[in-house]
């Protein structure tokens, strides 16, 4: 397995909500991170159809402006009523005319779509979260981990943590969303346990057996 020179990673991303939680993530493992926003690159346009295929053009693309492995995420919320929609469109349907984000517009745009489905009860506001990580090499080499957590959706959106969609999200096994819980609540796992309830934890755990 290739190894990461000097323990040095730039994090290809500039959702500082997503930031905050790869350093959270990353800190126990002694890591110099940097991010593409620190750095002041852009990020590339994101044409995939699969969550592998954008977390990779993000990552090569900060590798090779930067010549240092660069981490990426792209990830998602899947509604089995929505055939999967948003899906790697998660983003994309918050994005305002004037490109800004509204994740608020965003997730009543989910709802308004489950109640045209008719879809009131928890068996039929099925979802996941999907996170792919992507390791890229500045010369194209790259590693994925994925990680999904399942749940339902409930509306009104619930509390004013995390970001994105969390509000909306509860996941097996629990009476809150990911909007009620603390960071340390919803990835439920840090280095040396087994148990990881965040997608992007998830995710993370399967990274760490590699780093």
């Amino acid at each position: 397995m290739r190894k990461i020179e000097n323990k040095k990673l730039v994090l290809a991303s500039h959702n500082r909500g997503k930031l905050k939680e790869f350093d959270g993530l990353l800190a126990p493992f002694g890591y110099e991170i940097q991010s593409v926003a620190d750095l002041g690159l852009p990020e590339p346009d994101e044409t995939g159809t699969t969550f592998e295929e954008n977390a990779y053009t993000k990552a090569f693309a900060a590798a090779k402006a930067t010549g240092l492995p660069a981490l990426s995420d792209d990830s998602g919320l899947c509604v089995e009523a929505l055939g999967g929609e948003p899906g790697v469109y998660t983003a994309d349907w918050a994005t305002q005319p004037d490109g800004s984000r509204d994740f608020l517009a965003a997730m009543k745009k989910v709802e308004d779509k489950l109640q045209e489905r008719g879809a009131t009860t928890p068996e039929q506001r099925r979802g996941f979260f999907v996170a792919v990580l992507c390791l890229c090499f500045p010369d194209g080499e790259a590693e994925y981990f994925r990680g999904e957590v399942h749940g339902h959706l409930v509306w009104p959106p619930r509390g004013e943590l995390g970001f994105g969609y969390d509000p909306v999200f509860q996941p097996d096994g629990h009476e809150r969303t990911f909007g009620e819980m603390t960071a340390d609540e919803k990835h439920g796992w840090k280095p040396g346990d087994e148990h990881a309830l965040s997608h992007r934890a998830r995710a993370f755990q399967l990274l760490a057996e590699r780093i």
